[in-house]
């Protein structure tokens, strides 16, 4: 179908520059892939390649709702995690514990039996190694010191021989002290640590671990020796047991009562969240709504008041121009003539502003029907639009995407009519390729044209082609532009019928 002269009113346009002669154009976008060339228009100068003003699509991200059943399956999550950490923590800090508690005891067990019972028992028979001497020796051990909670005994003398050991094949062996033996004799003191056995003189040794106590001792004659005892292992991992098992009780059971005190408050203010979540989605439905009904409210008031009043003003006008004119007074049958043809201009107007606020016929009629009355509001604008929307309705367009058809087709028109009018521009929709799903819509006039180069960084103001740009990118779909100064403007937008869905 054609219609007569037709416009929109936001720029999509650079204001066109003053040469009209055809240049070639670089496309802005980077790798923006090649496509068939801009078909030749009225007027235009040369064919020029594509420009890609649309960006990907990136999804939107999308936060969840908040449900309190999932928020508290969190929390008892977390509760669970905290648990394994402080168990592990716990399970250390007990383990050091029991050895400190373990090798202070020792210490003091090793004290006490230095004090009352090893120095009573020294002799200097024992320490120059006196077979009766160390038989004795050996008896009294055996009978007071050996037993559960120490098992070895060994007396050393300063340059490293053991002077007695339980075990009878360490007896008049040398070893080398290690540092903390030296410490304990040349600076009398306790010395108690976590041994692991592995040294040469512990070769008799059974099991990995045992607490080792060093403590200085005396001969009658003033002599030093180095008494030493070793005690089991296990009675640590007993007593790291029993602190842990207490350690954990009171940890659990302040988590729990934490947890029972806490859950009613949490439950609470979720449950306070979800419905303000809900208030607020019904919020914005109804602003959507409001916003749409009060668009129809400006249009039903538009065209029910003022353009009514608009037409029969024209109607008088013509009826008193023509009696006028039957009345011979040329004169003020021109003048009625003039304000009768004004008073339709400004109705062509009205009628095309009523279109751009409100299309009723998209919803209605159908996209083909609203792409018609939009090339015919463009009439007052300076446009003349042809328009080819044959098959239309086999399309498969959503609605959303008729809105986005509708949408682009209107700034471009908008477009054409402030930078390129008056002119002649066409106006396509359909498939290319039947064997694809692709659908096209096509803009063509043969107004100057513009430098696409000036895409890169458009001018203050022109919000036109961000608009375009944005209604593409954010269905999923490609704007491409093709123009130069001379060769007209051209616009596609190609997209898939529900891929954004």
């Amino acid at each position: 179908m054609t219609t007569t002269p037709s416009s929109p009113a936001v720029s999509a346009h650079p204001s066109p520059p003053e040469t009209a002669a055809a240049v070639p154009v670089t496309p802005v976008t980077p790798g923006a892939p090649e496509v068939p060339r801009i078909p030749e228009v009225p007027g235009s100068a040369a064919s020029v390649p594509w420009v890609t003003v649309s960006r990907a699509r990136v999804p939107a991200e999308v936060e969840a709702p908040v449900h309190p059943r999932r928020v508290l399956l969190q929390l008892v999550a977390g509760l669970v995690a905290v648990l394994a950490v402080v168990g592990v923590l716990g399970s250390l800090a007990a383990q050091r514990l029991a050895e400190r508690e373990a090798v202070n005891d020792a210490a003091n067990t090793a004290d006490v039996l230095a004090d009352a019972v090893i120095s009573p028992a020294l002799t200097s028979a024992l320490a120059d190694g006196d077979p009766a001497a160390l038989a004795e020796f050996d008896q009294m051990v055996r009978d007071r010191i050996l037993g559960s909670a120490i098992v070895r005994v060994k007396l050393w003398a300063p340059d490293g021989r053991v002077v007695y050991a339980d075990e009878p094949q360490l007896v008049g062996r040398t070893f080398t002290l290690s540092q903390d033996q030296r410490i304990a004799l040349s600076d009398p003191q306790t010395k108690a640590e976590v041994s692991d056995l592995s040294s040469s003189e512990n070769q008799f040794e059974t099991g990995g671990r045992a607490l080792e106590v060093y403590r200085p001792v005396w001969l009658p004659d003033g002599r030093q020796l180095l008494f030493e005892t070793y005690s089991p292992y296990e009675p640590v991992q007993q007593r790291s047991s029993q602190l842990w098992r207490g350690f954990s009780g009171v940890t659990l059971s302040s988590l729990l009562l934490l947890v029972v005190l806490m859950a009613p408050i949490l439950w609470r203010l979720l449950r306070r969240l979800s419905q303000a979540q809900r208030q607020r989605e019904r919020l914005l439905e109804r602003t959507v709504d409001a916003s749409d009904a009060e668009r129809r409210r400006i249009a039903g008031t538009l065209h029910d008041g003022p353009v009514q009043d608009l037409v029969a003003s024209s109607f008088v006008a013509a009826g008193a121009a023509a009696r006028a004119q039957l009345a011979g007074d040329e004169r003020t049958a021109a003048e009625l003539h003039e304000l009768a043809g004004s008073v339709r201009g400004n109705i062509r107007v009205l009628r095309s502003l009523l279109v751009d606020i409100y299309p009723p016929s998209l919803a209605g009629a159908g996209l083909g029907t609203a792409l018609a009355d939009l090339a015919e509001s463009a009439t007052s604008r300076g446009l003349t639009v042809h328009l080819d929307t044959e098959g239309e309705a086999d399309l498969g367009l959503g609605e959303s995407e008729e809105r986005l058809v509708y949408g682009v087709a209107q700034e471009c028109l908008r477009n054409a009519a402030k930078h390129a009018g008056p002119c002649t521009v066409s106006v396509r929709l359909g498939r290319e390729d039947a064997d694809r799903d692709e659908v096209v819509l096509d803009v063509l006039d043969d107004g100057p044209g513009f430098d696409t180069a000036l895409l890169s960084q458009p001018a203050d103001g022109h919000f036109g082609l961000r608009v375009l740009a944005d209604l593409a990118s954010d269905a999923g779909a490609t704007l491409q532009v093709a123009s130069a100064p001379g060769a007209g403007t051209h616009w596609r937008l190609s997209l898939v019928p529900g891929a954004a869905a």
